[in-house]
């Protein structure tokens, strides 16, 4: 199976998870990273503090890096952690979608050997074709809900 392929079959398979703890959201967020080929883009929408960084750090753990590593990428905008599967931390939170549009993420896109997770994705001046969603909301207290498709 190509890589193609393979991000196909992950797109094609909406899933939804409740998680009742910070750990069990990181959980979700590996599983899915563990599935991802190189070159793959998930998209991150929910309100703040919804859990988006703390998805990020299971994406971490499913490329093979350490998850602590991973900080809120707010005011440094992308952050690149090396590994077994890099992985580029995307935060749109402070940008319009002009200032998005100059980061040049369509080039680190294309990595093969890399997954991008992109917070605030709402903020992305255009779509990226074939790229992951993954919705969080926040059910109160350490609950969230994933919706990933």
């Amino acid at each position: 199976m190509s890589d193609g392929q393979a991000l196909l079959r992950v797109q094609t398979m909406p899933e939804e998870v409740v998680t009742n703890s910070e750990a069990e959201t990181e959980a979700a967020a590996r599983r899915l990273a563990e599935r991802l080929p190189g070159g793959s883009v998930v998209l991150l929408f929910g309100e703040l503090g919804a859990g988006k960084t703390r998805f990020v750090r299971g994406l971490a753990a499913g490329c093979g890096l350490d998850p602590e590593e991973v900080t809120s990428a707010t005011f440094t905008l992308v952050q690149s952690y090396r590994g077994p599967k890099t992985l580029h931390h995307v935060d749109l939170y402070r940008l319009s979608a002009a200032e998005a549009d100059d980061l040049g993420l369509e080039e680190m896109a294309g990595d093969p050997g890399a997954v991008m997770a992109i917070e605030w994705a709402e903020r992305l001046p255009r779509a990226f074709p074939g790229a992951i969603e993954v919705r969080i909301d926040d059910l109160g207290e350490d609950r969230r809900r994933i919706r990933i498709g």
